[in-house]
């Protein structure tokens, strides 16, 4: 199939999976960009493809910020990042494949068990908080995805949605300057990676103007656990070739 087909269709799903959800442009990406790129390149292309929403939203709610819950999970996910980044130049394709399969697995379960208990959690301890930075940031520098366990952490110390959306979305763009920056200085990413990330573009603003507008007429519950299947057979798949 034409890359660009495929690269609109993607980015066309993650922007509509991040406005009917709140959360997955990244890991749906991660489903279908390993088809065009190797998967550390995958991850760059997947990051930018996304920016333009993070910028959007950042600044939509930058006045709800506060900085000081930003500061130390941030240092210890992007220390964590760039070690990851730097060993994903020198894993196998085969072992980086076995990872992705399995993280995409793992989190199809997560989400899965968490939305059908109706699980909330209260607070954080920084041991806790410490250990979600850790694993976040190693698999943001793999693979491009870094949110879910964040995206819980911020949602828990958060005082309002605008605060949370405020946070999460800084924390990311923040995120993706470093960590883009340091794939096109170690050569992960070059130039000729940004002909996905403008077509992504495209996808993207289709996927989100979409979901807006069908966003009050899906069961957005029946809606998760697809996307949640979804993403646990591609994880299946990814595996199954990988071995």
């Amino acid at each position: 199939m034409n890359w660009i087909v495929v690269m609109i269709l993607a980015a066309t799903l993650a922007g509509f999976v991040q406005g009917v959800t709140g959360f997955g442009s990244g890991i749906v990406l991660m489903v279908f960009l390993p088809q065009l790129l190797p998967i550390n390149q995958s991850a760059g292309v997947s990051t930018l493809t996304m920016s333009i929403a993070i910028v959007m939203v950042a600044w939509k709610y930058h006045k709800a910020l506060k900085w000081k819950k930003l500061v130390a999970p941030f240092l210890i996910y992007i220390v964590m990042a760039v070690f990851s980044l730097h060993l994903s130049k020198f894993l196998a394709p085969g072992y980086l494949k076995i990872l992705l399969g399995l993280l995409l697995i793992v989190l199809a379960l997560y989400y899965t068990i968490m939305n059908f208990k109706s699980i909330t959690i209260k607070s954080i301890p920084v041991y806790v908080m410490i250990i979600f930075a850790l694993i976040s940031g190693f698999f943001n520098g793999m693979f491009g995805i870094g949110g879910p366990l964040m995206a819980l952490y911020f949602l828990t110390i958060s005082d309002s949605k605008e605060n949370y959306l405020a946070s999460i979305q800084t924390f990311f763009l923040i995120d993706t300057i470093v960590i883009t920056s340091l794939r096109f200085t170690s050569g992960i990413l070059t130039t000729s990676n940004l002909k996905f990330v403008f077509v992504g573009f495209i996808g993207a603003i289709l996927g989100t103007i979409l979901a807006n507008r069908l966003v009050s007429h899906l069961n957005i519950r029946i809606m998760e656990y697809f996307i949640y299947i979804f993403i646990g057979i591609s994880g299946c798949y990814y595996l199954i070739t990988a071995l």
